[in-house]
């Protein structure tokens, strides 16, 4: 089914972030590849990690006309050792990291009858402790330069309730948590910490495995907005949260899902 998509406006420039190095986490597909894109078009320094060989490739030759290509490093968030290494050779590529955007996840549905021990593991490593640690491992970049912006993607899913993964909402409630934990630590620093809250947001993925007439239903009964909610919207509102425009914004979560929560 192909999605026809909405006339595209005039959208927003940020001086502030041309040059600025900005490092993506699982930045190879969907709303990943989305702020990938929109970073290096306001002329940022992108570097993206992934395990999406072909797809990471794929989107630095879709983004050869841009004055900085992204750099892509292959990177496992939930092996931590090559991971930080990998952090460690964007910081050598790009130069200190002066945005990160936290976005590494997977939503893979589960059960609590069918969840062992090693799932449990598995889940909290893809979709919650890699956002700690990488945030550990540029803090020091940001107070060199004198401050910085950390995004850290969560969902409305545990919000609303929704069934069908237990183990991710849990662990996107807890990077609200995780913002609000550092976002005075940090902000000393003059480094903010937000946390972007996307709603059901159609990407590839999502057309082929869930939006059938049921989920067109659910869309228009519960979104104050018609249409769809695309990565780019949730691209859009990173770049305000990474530029300066967004100076006094920190330990907030900034949500973006057609007014659906």
């Amino acid at each position: 089914m192909s999605i026809p998509l909405p006339p595209q406006p005039t959208m927003a420039t940020y001086p502030s972030l041309d040059g600025r190095s900005v490092l993506v986490t699982g930045g190879a597909t969907g709303i990943g590849a989305a702020f990938v894109e929109h970073f290096a078009r306001q002329g940022a320094r992108v570097a993206f990690l992934d395990i999406d060989d072909a797809s990471g490739h794929a989107l630095v030759q879709a983004l050869a006309d841009v004055r900085h290509v992204p750099i892509y490093l292959h990177a496992d968030v939930t092996a931590l050792a090559s991971f930080q290494a990998a952090i460690a050779e964007a910081r050598r590529q790009i130069g200190p990291i002066a945005v990160l955007v936290n976005n590494a996840a997977n939503d893979a549905r589960h059960s609590l009858a069918d969840t062992r021990a090693e799932d449990f593991e598995r889940s909290i490593a893809v979709n919650l402790r890699h956002q700690y640690f990488a945030i550990q491992a540029v803090a020091a970049d940001m107070r060199a330069l004198g401050g910085g912006s950390i995004i850290c993607l969560g969902s409305t899913g545990w919000m609303i309730k929704n069934s069908g993964y237990p183990m991710y909402a849990m662990a996107k409630s807890a990077v609200h948590g995780l913002v609000n934990g550092l976002a005075r630590e940090l902000g000393q620093d003059r480094i903010r910490i937000n946390a972007l809250v996307p709603g059901w947001v159609i990407t590839e993925k999502q057309q082929r495995l869930w939006l059938d007439e049921e989920g067109e239903a659910q869309l228009r009964r519960a979104q104050c907005l018609p249409g769809y909610l695309r990565a780019d919207d949730l691209a859009r509102a990173a770049l305000f949260l990474a530029a300066d425009d967004s100076r006094m914004c920190t330990g907030q979560d900034f949500i973006v899902d057609g007014g659906w929560v």
